[in-house]
């Protein structure tokens, strides 16, 4: 927190008024089941990224990026999405989302950075959205509640960025507890707060450093295909969705669905019902089934959704060979970034030498990480009053 202070003080001559942080989210269980409008299972990480923001007596719009010492500009009145402008996009997202809901602010000083590892599928652009709104929340007094906020950021993405995003980081990252996992139903954005029980155990996490340029537009396809599947299953019923439909029902459909509509329906409707089982399994503190339940995932996502790699199976497949290892599954959207592995904490040191092959064997260095299921978003300081 200070080294940002220090640093917003250095970029524009006066410290901030507000700094706010929100957490990245690591999906536990439920990969490619938001876009259906189903069930996931996420915690917050430990990892967060804080936003700090100072009045300006003009109407410029100045932003930092502390961690890498870029900036980027505009106005108010020319707030829009320039490709060019990158990672700043994500804050004038939001900014452009408030004033399009009557939410009014002149100029602004704005810094901000983090630690949460970025394009890996663990939430960092729905941390840097959150953060900020929570802040322009703060620093104006803006009555606006939570859940309101959240959809902010979300718009911010999906429609002043055009991303294919779907709501649920931003919501875990806002309503994340310590020591607890939320489930949410898409559908209805209900959730409940799921106590993190695990005992000696540890989420590890593990970044294959694979890089992922193309996995949004492999994926966008998958969802599309689903789409199409589910629309020659529907017959005159347009109103079943993917998720209304059983595995069974999928699987006597072969002879309307192609073999890739038919396994990448398959998917989300087992990952959806991994959700559901894995709740119970953890509200049970059976870490064992717990385990399984990842490892089905896995397979799914390896064979059905066909987003798996060669480096994360390797990953997968070494955590497995390990006593204490209960389970490992890709987290994100896929073709590279990481896994999550549910390992007794005696053996994470093992773990961790293990991996010393994968750099011989790929080229890549894999970073590991022990995940703290943390709080969400909040303000740090404020002078606002």
């Amino acid at each position: 927190m200070k080294d940002l202070i220090a640093r917003h003080v250095a970029e524009y001559g006066s410290e901030p008024e507000v700094m706010a942080s929100a957490p990245g989210v690591l999906n536990l269980m439920g990969e490619h089941t938001d876009f259906a409008e189903g069930y996931v299972l996420q915690a917050a990480l430990p990892h967060t990224v804080e936003v700090a923001i100072s009045r300006r007596k003009d109407n410029s719009l100045r932003f930092y990026a502390a961690d890498v010492h870029e900036r980027k500009r505009t106005t108010v009145a020319n707030l829009k999405y320039k490709r060019e402008d990158r990672w700043a996009n994500y804050l004038k997202g939001v900014l452009y989302e408030l004033l399009q809901l009557g939410y009014q602010f002149r100029g602004l000083n704005i810094s901000f950075g983090g630690t949460v590892p970025q394009g890996i599928g663990l939430g960092s652009s729905a941390a840097v959205g959150l953060a900020t709104a929570c802040a322009m929340r703060e620093l104006f007094g803006y009555n606006i509640e939570d859940i309101k906020l959240v959809q902010v950021v979300y718009l911010s993405e999906s429609a002043f960025i055009g991303l294919p995003e779907q709501i649920t980081d931003q919501f875990v990252s806002c309503f994340a507890k310590q020591e607890s996992a939320v489930f949410l139903n898409l559908h209805t954005l209900e959730y409940n707060h799921l106590p993190l029980r695990i005992g000696n155990a540890r989420f590890v996490v593990t970044n294959s450093n694979v890089n992922q340029n193309y996995a949004k537009e492999e994926v966008s396809e998958r969802y599309r295909q689903c789409e199409e599947g589910i629309e020659k299953l529907q017959g005159h019923d347009s109103g079943k969705m993917i998720l209304d439909f059983s595995e069974q029902e999928l699987k006597q459909g072969t002879d309307l669905l192609s073999e890739a509509e038919r396994r990448l329906c398959l998917h989300v409707v087992g990952e959806n019902r991994r959700v559901i089982e894995s709740r119970s399994a953890l509200l049970q503190q059976d870490l064992v089934s717990f385990g399984k339940i990842m490892n089905r995932s896995q397979e799914s996502l390896r064979d059905n959704f066909e987003v798996s790699c060669p480096e994360i199976d390797w990953l997968v497949k070494r955590a497995g060979e390990l006593e204490g290892c209960y389970g490992s599954r890709l987290v994100g959207p896929g073709f590279g970034g990481c896994t999550v592995t549910l390992l007794e904490e005696a053996v994470i040191e093992e773990y961790q030498r293990r991996l010393e092959d994968y750099e011989r064997i790929f080229g890549f260095h894999p970073d590991i990480f022990v995940c703290e299921p943390s709080s969400g978003a909040k303000i740090i300081f404020s002078k606002r009053g």
